[in-house]
C-alpha cells in the first residue's frame, strides 16, 4: 500500500498538531479546493458512465453500488435519497456495504477483506446481467470490492469501478474506471476526507445524470414525484407555476383535472391539449416530458400535431452523422421549404474503429441515433438518406463495414459514409470546396476543389502524426515539464499549472497520469493548460504552441497545393483547440500567413454533423 496515494503522507500537514484552529480550517479548504479539478478530469468517463447506466435503467436493469466502511455508506446514502428525490421505485438503485446495515453506524472490522461476503451480499439482490455494478473504493484494492466486480463480470452485468488512486486494481478489472486522484489527506490514509468527499461527488452526478436523462426531470424541476403529503402538493403546485406561468388558483385546477399528476398536467397545459391525450403523449415519450410536450408527439404509428391531426408522410427525414475518436453525434433533420430543420441530437461514445474496435464503434453509432430520434420525440425508423461522416473511414473497406451494419440496422435507403473532414467543407465552405483544418485529441488537413478532387495531409495519429494536436501539444508539455524537473531544460511555470490541474505534488507522479492506461483524450485535454501558459507569457509554453501552429499550417499548405488551390482558399476549422481557442486560431491563421497563403473566408464549424446533414438531403430529390 506504500504506493498508494491516498495512504501518503501529505506535507502540508505535516505539523497538523501544531496549527491553530483558523490555520487549520484554511488548510482544510485549500486541500478540498483540489477535489472538484480531480472530478472534472473524469468528466468524459464518467459521462459514458452516465449512459450505460440510462441505458441499462431503462431495458429493466438496476444500479447497484457497493463498497466497505466510507465508500460503502456513501454508496448506501446515494441509492437512499434516489426514490424521495426522484421518485424512482424501491429497488432500482441499490446500496451494499460490507457488513451489512450494521456497518452503516458500526464499523465491522475485517469485513471489507471478507471476498465471501460480497458473493452472499450480490446473491442477496440477485444480481444479474442487466444490471450495472459501480464498485467503490477509496484505494482501489479492497478484497470486497474486487470480488464484487469480478463476480458481476462474470455474470455480464456492466462494471464501473471507482477509486481514488491512478492505476489500481478496481480499474484494472473493472469495464469502466473513474478515477479523481485528490492526493494525500490531511490525516495520512483518511479517505473519509478528500477522497470521500470525491467520491460524494461522483455517485451524486451518476445518480443525477441518469434519473435527468429517464425523464425524471423537466429543465431542472422534479417533476416525478407523487404527492403524498402536505408538503409534496405545495411543491407540485409550485412546479406547475414554474414551468407554465399559471397562478396559484389556475395550477390548482389543472391538477385537479388531471388527477394530481405532474407530468400530465404539465404537457396537458405545454401542449395545449387534454389530459388523457397528455397520458398518452408521456406513455409514446417514455416519460420525457419535453419529448411529450413537442408538436410531433412520439408515436411510431401516428404523429400528432399538437391539435389532434395526423402529420402527411411526405416528410423528408435525413440524418447526418460525425463520429470520431472522442464522440458520436448524430442529427435527425427534415427538409424544409427553405432548407431544412434539425429534429432531434443523439450523442455516443467514440466511433473510430481504429481507436475502439468494430463492435464499440458500431454501438455508439447505433445508441446516438436511437438518442436523436428519442430528443426528436419519435419511434426510431429508416430515413430517405444518412450520410456519417466518421475518423478512421477513408478506406472503401472501412466504409464497406459500416455499410453492411446501417443495411442491418435499417438507417436509411440511402446512405453515404465517408471521412469526417469532409463533413466540414459541407457545414464552412460556401461550394464544399476549400480546405478543412481539424484540431482536436489528433489533427489532420483535407482539401476539396470545385471539380470534386480531394487530397489530404497528416491524421497518421499520435505515432506517426497528428502534430498541432491536443494531444501533441499536451505531451510536449508534459515533457517539457519532465524535462525541467531533470534540470535538462529551463523551468516553466508550466510545470506547477500541469500538477494543479491534474491534483499532484510532485513532477515524478505525471508518470502515473501518462502510462494508466493510454487514454489519449484525458491527456489532449491537458492541451489548453498549455495554450494558458503560452498565453501569460511562458516561453516553454509558447514555444511549443508556436511550434504546433506551424505544423497545422503546413499541413494546410500541403493539401492546398495539392490540388493547386492558389494563395487564396476558403478554410474551415473544426476541433476543440481552434474552436474553443480563439488564440490557437489566430496563431495558426498567422503561420499560414507566414508562408504567403491567406484564408477567405474562416469557417469555426462547431457542429460537423449539420455538414452530414447537407450532403444527406443532397442525395434526395426536390420535392415537388
Amino acid at each position: 500500500m506504500d504506493h498508494l496515494q491516498t495512504e501518503a503522507r501529505n506535507p502540508a500537514s505535516s505539523e497538523l498538531d501544531e496549527l491553530s484552529a483558523l490555520q487549520f480550517v484554511r488548510l482544510m479548504c485549500t486541500e478540498d479546493a483540489k477535489i472538484i479539478p480531480a472530478v472534472a478530469s473524469q468528466a468524459e468517463v464518467i459521462a459514458r458512465a452516465i449512459e450505460v447506466i440510462t441505458d441499462r435503467l431503462k431495458a429493466g436493469g438496476r444500479l447497484v453500488y457497493i463498497g466497505a466502511g466510507t465508500s460503502g455508506r456513501l454508496g448506501v446514502l446515494d441509492a437512499s435519497e434516489c426514490p424521495p428525490t426522484f421518485n424512482a421505485p424501491q429497488g432500482l438503485v441499490v446500496g451494499l456495504i460490507a457488513g451489512g446495515s450494521t456497518a452503516l453506524t458500526n464499523a465491522i472490522e475485517g469485513a471489507e477483506d471478507r471476498s465471501d461476503l460480497a458473493l452472499s451480499d450480490l446473491a442477496t439482490v440477485s444480481l444479474t446481467a442487466a444490471d450495472v455494478l459501480v464498485g467503490i473504493a477509496s484505494s482501489g484494492r479492497t478484497p470486497y470490492v474486487l470480488t464484487a466486480i469480478n463476480h458481476a463480470r462474470k455474470l455480464g452485468a456492466f462494471t464501473i469501478g471507482l477509486s481514488c488512486n491512478h492505476d489500481s486494481e478496481v480499474s484494472a478489472c473493472a469495464d469502466l474506471a473513474i478515477a479523481p486522484v485528490v492526493g494525500p489527506e490531511i490525516l495520512s490514509g483518511s479517505t473519509r476526507l478528500k477522497a470521500g468527499t470525491a467520491t460524494k461527488l461522483v455517485l451524486n452526478i451518476l445518480s443525477t445524470g441518469a434519473m435527468v436523462k429517464l425523464g425524471k426531470t423537466y429543465g431542472n424541476l422534479m417533476v416525478d414525484l407523487r404527492a403524498t403529503n402536505e408538503k409534496l402538493k405545495v411543491r407540485t403546485n409550485r412546479i406547475v407555476r414554474e414551468a407554465t406561468g399559471l397562478d396559484q388558483s389556475a395550477a390548482d385546477v389543472l391538477l385537479n383535472n388531471c388527477g394530481r399528476e405532474l407530468k400530465t398536467a404539465l404537457v396537458s397545459q405545454l401542449a395545449g391539449i387534454s389530459a388523457d391525450e397528455a397520458r398518452e403523449r408521456l406513455r409514446t415519450a417514455n416519460g420525457l416530458v419535453r419529448a411529450a410536450v413537442s408538436t410531433n408527439g412520439k408515436n411510431g404509428k401516428h404523429h400528432g400535431n399538437g391539435n389532434g391531426h395526423a402529420k402527411t408522410n411526405t416528410e423528408q427525414l435525413v440524418l447526418g452523422v460525425d463520429g470520431g475518436g472522442t464522440s458520436t453525434i448524430v442529427l435527425l433533420a427534415a427538409r424544409t421549404a427553405d432548407g431544412w430543420k434539425s429534429l432531434g441530437r443523439g450523442e455516443a461514445g467514440p466511433s473510430n474503429r481504429h481507436a475502439v474496435g468494430t463492435s464499440s464503434a458500431l454501438a455508439a453509432l447505433d445508441e446516438a441515433t436511437t438518442r436523436a430520434f428519442a430528443a426528436a420525440g419519435r419511434a426510431r425508423q429508416p430515413v430517405r438518406a444518412a450520410c456519417l461522416g466518421l475518423a478512421g473511414a477513408g478506406r472503401p473497406g472501412d466504409q464497406e463495414i459500416v455499410r453492411e451494419w446501417a443495411a442491418r440496422a435499417r438507417l436509411a435507403e440511402t446512405v453515404d459514409v465517408i471521412e469526417d473532414a469532409a463533413l466540414l467543407l459541407a457545414a464552412g465552405t460556401p461550394n464544399g470546396s476549400g480546405v478543412a483544418i481539424v484540431a482536436g485529441t489528433g489533427s489532420m488537413a483535407f482539401a476539396r476543389c470545385p471539380d470534386g478532387r480531394t487530397a489530404r495531409s497528416g491524421g497518421w495519429g499520435p505515432l506517426l502524426g497528428d502534430e498541432g494536436s491536443g494531444y501533441a501539444i499536451a505531451l510536449a508539455g508534459l515533457r517539457a515539464a519532465a524535462r525541467s524537473a531533470d534540470g535538462r531544460a529551463p523551468v516553466t511555470p508550466l510545470t506547477d499549472r500541469l500538477l494543479t490541474v491534474l491534483g499532484l505534488k510532485r513532477p515524478q507522479e505525471l508518470v502515473g497520469v501518462v502510462y494508466r492506461g493510454g487514454d489519449r483524450a484525458s491527456l489532449a485535454a491537458l492541451a489548453p493548460v498549455v495554450l494558458e501558459a503560452a498565453e501569460s507569457g511562458d516561453p516553454v509554453a509558447d514555444a511549443i504552441v508556436r511550434e504546433a501552429a506551424c505544423e497545422l499550417a503546413a499541413a494546410a499548405a500541403a493539401a492546398a497545393r495539392a490540388l493547386d488551390l492558389g494563395a487564396s482558399f476558403p478554410i474551415a476549422l473544426a476541433g476543440g483547440l481552434l474552436v474553443s481557442g480563439p488564440g490557437y486560431c489566430e496563431r495558426f491563421l498567422a503561420a499560414l500567413t507566414d508562408r504567403g497563403l491567406s484564408a477567405a473566408p474562416v469557417t469555426l464549424v462547431r457542429e460537423p454533423a449539420e455538414g452530414a446533414v447537407r450532403l444527406a438531403l443532397d442525395r434526395i430529390s426536390v420535392p415537388s
